[in-house]
């Protein structure tokens, strides 16, 4: 089974335009996200897909496969849709796992662990990972998406509000939250239909690609790790990560 990674990587990020560029220690960031990916030795391929050529130029320079996609993209999963559709060495894989590129410090074993959870059920189309909220004030961070699931590690529902219901049962321990930590795994039959598939209500309302997949029946495997992933959303972060990168 070959498995192949795809970082999507944009130009035009909202809140910081041009981040994947942004140095990090004389590194840019999806640089540093590339050659960390590459180091966990969890794709037999990884690839770069970007709608921007200074990307693709300095990614070609680093020794990157970049598949070129268009910049109508809405998220990553419609990224690397088009990229399946405009590069046919992507149609040799059987699962396709998106890392995302302004995660330059995520760990080997989260990755593996996501792997391992859509080969292991069969039913399942996705699979994603999720960590063990700490900290109260995420809970009710609509910055930090929750997901809940069953007793199978099917889940059931993300949102950007408190979910479960904030209760005793949370101060008593007998309640965990979870936050989702946003790389997927894909089976590669599953990504054609998935582009097909119209928007959905909930997917609107909380703004979440993921519930559009859960929305239209199909089953999406979660992966339970200690990680906390420190992502780049603001120019303030190029710091936090920095300051993990030199310790």
């Amino acid at each position: 089974m070959k498995i192949f990674g795809i970082i999507p990587a944009r130009f035009a990020s909202k809140r910081f335009p041009g981040k994947m560029l942004a140095p990090i220690l004389g590194k840019s960031l999806i640089q540093r996200t590339y050659e960390n990916a590459l180091a966990s030795d969890c794709f037999d391929r990884l690839f770069v897909a970007t709608d921007d050529e200074k990307i693709a130029e300095l990614m070609r320079s680093c020794g990157g496969e970049v598949i070129m996609t268009s910049p109508a993209c809405n998220n990553g999963t419609e990224r690397i849709g088009d990229a399946l559709k405009k590069e046919p060495l992507l149609q040799q894989a059987e699962i396709l796992v998106n890392v995302q590129g302004d995660h330059p410090c995520i760990e080997k074993k989260t990755i593996q662990a996501v792997i391992e959870a859509i080969l292991e059920d069969q039913e399942a189309v996705v699979s994603t990972a999720v960590s063990p909220i700490k900290e109260e004030g995420e809970i009710f961070s609509s910055h930090v998406v929750k997901c809940i699931f069953d007793q199978k590690n099917r889940a059931l529902y993300f949102s950007r509000s408190p979910i479960p219901y904030h209760s005793a049962c949370h101060k008593n321990g007998q309640v965990c939250y979870y936050s989702h930590l946003g790389i997927y795994a894909y089976r590669l039959s599953f990504l054609p239909t998935y582009l097909k598939l119209p928007d959905t209500p909930l997917q609107k309302s909380e703004d979440l690609e993921q519930l559009k997949v859960l929305e239209h029946g199909y089953k999406i495997k979660v992966a339970i790790v200690e990680e906390k992933i420190l992502g780049v959303d603001i120019p303030d972060d190029i710091r936090k990560v920095e300051e993990v990168l030199c310790r």
